[in-house]
């Protein structure tokens, strides 16, 4: 039988009869836009994350460019982040007129290396942008002291990572603001686009709130430049039914993830992900290093057996034809652009026995 990267059918099977009553039940209620289960959905975000404040939108994606304008990210600023994450992390940088400033990353969490991060800022700095790849939390407390020297704000990107912790917070509720995404392959996924922004500060929240709906309070009042970035009201309530789920969903996926490290244990041709001091690591992803240019034989042989699998990322941002304009080169950043050549994710949201069929065909390669 083919194995799926990710069986969000067969995820969803247990919960389908809560979901198809929550569904009817917004179907039945006329509220579509903004209303009481959007409300009900951030109130119960917030109380998930410790976040004071949690403000449903759009996507992911817009969920970084609208936390962006919030923090009046402006033309000619720098942002620091990382090269190796999805594009949307630095793309909502550029769409601002402002500049990514890449950093390179940790070799064993794939994170930004905090460490690097003092030495790339500039009189033009106004933020630092970590994201918390994979499933698992950056070095938060580096980061946030880097910034509180410097008067930076620190916008986490999360959209991989809810329910991870470090050193007992939870991802995306450390810094200034936080932002998920709840795009249906993400461990609370909504059945369509998704996303959030979480922050302990009341004002910038109300901000948020008025940017997502055009700018306006009260209605066909502009105080800002906003966008139509509103979480819509069917997701919303879906993802309230999920949420109580994910400690579930997460503990399978963790026992996946054991299972493969004790599998591949001794295979000098694998690296498994290692879970850092202090992380709690809730695997959005299962992202290993195949050694030695194997990559391409992996693939084939899983492939050849319908085993799901993908590359996250095959070019890191600093290479990427759009954003050539920053002068990027190979080079630039050595450790980014060797986990390019080397990452290959497995399917994650299995059981143990379904770990043994999938490195045994990985084993053939």
């Amino acid at each position: 039988m083919p194995i799926p990267l990710l069986d969000v059918v067969g995820m969803h099977k247990p919960i389908r009869d809560a979901l198809l009553a929550k569904l009817t039940e917004v179907v039945d209620s006329g509220r579509y836009i903004n209303g009481p289960y959007v409300e009900q959905f951030e109130r119960d975000l917030a109380a998930y994350t410790g976040a004071t404040r949690a403000v449903g939108v759009s996507s992911g994606s817009d969920a970084l460019i609208v936390a962006l304008m919030a923090l009046d990210l402006k033309p000619g600023d720098e942002v620091i982040t990382s090269a190796f994450t999805f594009f949307a992390t630095a793309g909502a940088i550029v769409r601002l007129g402002a500049r990514p400033v890449f950093v390179d990353i940790d070799p064993i969490t794939f994170n930004i290396d905090a460490g690097q991060i003092e030495g790339r800022i500039t009189g033009k700095t106004v933020g630092i942008l970590p994201v918390h790849l994979f499933g698992q939390s950056a070095e938060m407390e580096k980061i946030n002291a880097v910034a509180e020297a410097h008067d930076l704000w620190v916008l986490e990107d999360a959209a991989q990572s809810i329910g991870a912790r470090r050193n007992g917070a939870m991802s995306g509720a450390m810094g200034t603001a936080g932002t998920y995404s709840f795009f249906p392959a993400k461990n609370l996924g909504a059945m369509g686009d998704g996303g959030a922004v979480v922050t302990n500060d009341e004002s910038l929240a109300d901000k948020l709130v008025v940017l997502r709906n055009h700018g306006s309070e009260p209605k066909y009042y502009h105080s800002l430049v906003g966008g139509n970035f509103r979480l819509d009201a069917m997701q919303a309530a879906l993802l309230s039914v999920k949420l109580p789920h994910l400690k579930g969903w997460e503990a399978t996926r963790r026992a996946a993830a054991s299972a493969y490290t004790e599998l591949l244990a001794g295979d000098d041709r694998f690296v498994t992900p290692v879970e850092a001091d202090g992380n709690y690591h809730v695997f959005n992803q299962f992202e290993l290093r195949v050694l030695g240019g194997k990559r391409d034989a992996a693939v084939a042989v899983l492939q050849e057996a319908e085993i799901g699998h993908a590359i996250y990322y095959p070019v890191p941002l600093h290479l990427q034809a759009c954003f050539a304009g920053l002068g990027g080169k190979r080079g630039d950043l050595p450790v980014t652009e060797q986990a390019c050549e080397e990452v290959l994710a497995l399917p994650i949201l299995v059981t143990p026995e379904t770990c043994k069929e999938v490195v045994a065909v990985l084993q053939t390669a």
